[in-house]
């Protein structure tokens, strides 16, 4: 499947696998392939820093439900897509990146963690790990060349060894630091 190059409707696609996932879940608990985290970490990361980062740059997102993880996912993806579906034109101005149209951000620093975290929840809770393959190719011809600076920033662990002719998602998670 070739996600859409429209930025918004490629966020809703990716987000939408990562919702099957999410209500897929049954054991919250399950360890995750992060060092240190549940399956329930996965989702407090994604709803959590993009908060976070919106906020650094005066967008403010109204809380979530938080009665389980099911809920505040469903309850952040409402706002961010109502967000988008408002300002996806605006620009966006973030005190280490720099201005740029909101939706493009969010689609180069978010929609791409939601993609890649997909595989993380789907590999704690036993789910389909299979990632699109055009994507996860395209994202790590995106990081090969700043590599050095994604392993110095400590978001990303060495890399994995994999076999050469793995599928590419599973090439993406293993340059990120995943064992596949």
């Amino acid at each position: 499947m070739a996600f859409s190059p429209d930025p918004v409707q490629r966020f809703d696609e990716i987000v939408a696998t990562f919702t099957e996932r999410v209500e897929g879940t049954a054991d919250w608990d399950a360890s995750a392939p992060v060092e240190g985290w549940v399956a329930r970490d996965v989702v407090d990361h994604l709803i959590t820093w993009i908060r976070g980062f919106l906020a650094s740059g005066g967008v403010e997102l109204p809380p979530v439900d938080e009665t389980s993880p099911v809920d505040a996912w469903a309850s952040h993806v409402a706002h961010l897509q109502g967000l988008l579906a408002r300002s996806a034109d605006d620009q966006f101005t973030h005190p280490m990146i720099g201005t740029g149209r909101l939706a493009d951000i969010i689609d180069q620093f978010y929609t791409s963690d939601v993609f890649m975290h997909t595989w993380d929840l789907a590999r704690a809770t036993a789910q389909d790990e299979t990632l699109d393959a055009e994507y996860s190719a395209q994202l790590l011809a995106g990081m090969r060349p700043i590599e050095a600076m994604l392993r110095t920033s400590g978001h990303y662990g060495p890399a994995m060894p994999v076999a050469d002719d793995a599928p590419p998602h599973e090439h993406l998670m293993a340059f990120i630091g995943r064992r596949v």
